[in-house]
């Protein structure tokens, strides 16, 4: 499994990308220096990392993903259920629950996913 992590700045670079995407890197380094107060060559560096790492890429002086921000967080999640519960989705359920309750509603939810999600 692909390892996706991101620095705190870099969570907000990315957060910063996904929400204007596409966006001219030129557009990219004027909200790094007013968000952030980042240098020109910051922007760009950090963007080079992103964008060697495969979560973004820069062609033609646009700026998109190559990743949704909701694939980039499925990634990091399974990645964390992988490493601190073997993989067991019920080992990571009855962790996050700790006693908690669902609510009808959450508990239809789940069933539907688990229908959707289940070999037959």
């Amino acid at each position: 499994m692909k390892e996706y992590k991101l620095a705190e700045g870099e969570a907000r670079f990315a957060k910063l990308i996904w929400q204007r995407e596409p966006l001219a890197s030129s557009e990219l380094v004027k909200l790094c220096e007013k968000e952030f107060g980042w240098k020109k060559s910051t922007t760009y560096t950090v963007l080079k990392k992103l964008c060697d790492r495969g979560i973004f890429q820069n062609d033609n002086a646009v700026v998109t993903s190559r990743l949704s921000e909701e694939e980039f967080n499925g990634f990091k999640s399974r990645k964390f259920v992988e490493d601190s519960f073997g993989g067991s989705i019920p080992r990571f359920l009855t962790a996050f629950m700790g006693g908690k309750k669902l609510t009808k509603t959450q508990a239809e939810e789940i069933k539907k996913l688990i229908d959707e999600h289940t070999d037959n």
